[in-house]
């Protein structure tokens, strides 16, 4: 069962695509957009990211940091961004530590849920209902 509405959303430091580490506090009075995915470079999570990438400049202009999570190493995650020019960060979850701590587990993988986690770093929205093709722009609308 996904993590419900008002939880402290889970803290985590992981690296991104580039190597770069990355840490939840660090964003810490914005509000975050965490996505978990199954799998780099499939058919529903290549949509999911276009999905992101084409409605990214909307996400910028509201001042929020969109995250793909997915089990995948960085390596992956790197051929994923640049095949599909992916403006935002790809978060590497090889161990599950963020997935298990999110309790999106799918056994190996992460399940497709997103979560939105606002300002003061509680969750504020949970979506595991997910409409790849138009998933970016649902989730826009949720947050106005």
């Amino acid at each position: 069962m996904a993590l419900t509405v008002g939880t402290i959303a889970p803290s985590f430091t992981t690296t991104d695509d580039t190597g770069k580490t990355v840490s939840l506090s660090d964003f810490q009075g914005k509000v975050v957009v965490l996505y978990f995915y199954p799998k780099d470079d499939t058919p529903g999570c290549t949509k999911q990211a276009q999905s992101f990438r084409d409605n990214y400049e909307q996400y910028q202009d509201k001042e929020i940091v969109v995250f793909g999570v997915s089990r995948d190493d960085q390596g992956s995650h790197a051929q994923f961004k640049e095949k599909y020019s992916l403006p935002f960060q790809l978060l590497v979850d090889t161990d599950g530590a963020i997935t298990k701590a999110y309790d999106v587990d799918g056994g190996g993988y992460s399940k497709r849920v997103t979560y939105i986690i606002d300002a003061e770093g509680k969750i504020s929205y949970m979506d595991d209902k997910v409409n790849t093709a138009s998933h970016a722009s649902d989730i826009l609308c949720v947050v106005g």
